[in-house]
């Protein structure tokens, strides 16, 4: 089944078409797909519009290897017709793919027809095509394995709409592989990105407090102190807690709760005082409060000190209290305090101000936190 190079003729086309056995209806197909390749074909729009129909028609009765071959080489074809691209692309996998990849003659609907009845492999090759459609991608996320779906975020083509960026993130709180990609995109909203910092992995949390640029964020102080006010009011502390929070309102007011009064509670062992004072200072709720001291590695207090414009020094002697609090002073420091010192050095203050009061306008947050009623 030899191609040829040049445009066939019109009657040795009809005695091919005129033969029932397989390898003349291969033969066919072969030489009708080199006209639409070959340069000396010149097929005029009526003739091309021909030989689509009849590609069509043939493509069931023709062998596989020759329906492979007709994929791969009409794939980049930008005027074959659309019902014969979303034929071959409805296909089996090894004669579909050249034709989800590249082609671009297959429209939306086409596509999403293949993602609800074909295979997870047909679904990965459109999660990887040059150009993935906000409708596309909401089918492939609605219907597709988390493989395909980390595949199509690390996809920098794919548009994904604004409402499905939030439901990956928040499906990343379980599934680990979709975090690293969508803090990659470059579409996604620094608040998120905030969000997320509660359940990534420390490299992840240095990623989100030193790589994004949040120079434009714009932060709306009427929100802002309306959620305050609500934190503060929020019932969800014991009393002892309650009781913490209300004097350190009171020294807030009279100009006393600063670092040195925290760095006393951390020396008396106050932990409720300290907590208290730090979500007075910051607008913070306990939990998360709570949550950075109880954290190993520290990056979460080193971003609510950095909000507080604190000294490296002082941050560094509350740091080393709060990790001698935790383990009885016995803890050998030194590795730790230097990594946390490093990054406490590499974050920008305008970075973590911003993070801080996406923090304290974000209730999502609280989902990703870890139970903390039972913090004594």
């Amino acid at each position: 089944m030899g191609m040829l190079s040049t445009k066939i003729a019109s009657k040795d086309l009809l005695l091919l078409a005129q033969e029932k056995t397989f390898s003349a209806r291969s033969e066919l197909v072969e030489n009708i797909a080199d006209m639409f390749l070959s340069p000396e074909g010149r097929l005029n729009e009526h003739e091309r519009a021909l030989m689509n129909d009849v590609l069509l028609k043939l493509i069931n009765s023709v062998e596989k290897s020759v329906k492979k071959d007709l994929s791969k080489r009409l794939a980049e074809i930008d005027d074959v017709s659309p019902e014969l691209a979303a034929k071959l692309a409805n296909e089996t996998i090894d004669i579909a793919e050249p034709m989800l990849l590249k082609s671009g003659v297959l429209k939306d609907e086409q596509l999403i027809e293949v993602i609800r009845n074909r295979t997870e492999a047909h679904r990965m090759a459109i999660a990887i095509r040059a150009h993935v459609s906000e409708e596309v991608s909401s089918e492939l996320i609605e219907q597709s394995s988390d493989d395909v779906v980390e595949a199509l975020i690390r996809n920098k083509n794919a548009k994904i709409s604004d409402l499905s960026v939030k439901y990956l993130v928040t499906e990343s709180q379980n599934v680990d592989q979709f975090q690293e990609p969508l803090l990659n995109r470059q579409d996604l909203p620094v608040d998120l990105a905030c969000r997320m910092y509660w359940w990534v992995s420390a490299a992840l949390r240095r990623k989100i407090v030193l790589d994004f640029n949040m120079d434009n964020i714009q932060i709306d102080d009427a929100i802002e102190m309306a959620t305050k006010t609500a934190i503060q009011k929020h019932d969800s502390t014991d009393g002892i807690m309650r009781t913490a929070l209300s004097l350190a309102r009171e020294l807030a007011s009279s100009g006393e709760l600063d670092i040195n009064f925290l760095r006393r509670c951390l020396r008396q062992e106050k932990i409720n005082l300290f907590v208290a004072g730090l979500s007075e200072l910051t607008g913070l709720a306990v939990e998360i409060i709570w949550r950075a001291i109880r954290e190993r590695t520290g990056e979460s207090l080193a971003i609510i000190a950095k909000s507080l414009d604190i000294d490296r020094d002082s941050f560094a002697s509350l740091f080393l209290l709060i990790v001698q609090s935790r383990s009885g002073g016995r803890a050998r420091t030194t590795g730790l305090v230097n990594s946390i010192l490093s990054l406490y050095d590499d974050i920008k203050a305008k970075n973590a101000k911003v993070a801080v009061r996406h923090w304290q306008r974000d209730f999502g947050y609280q989902n990703a936190i870890l139970d903390m009623r039972d913090v004594v």
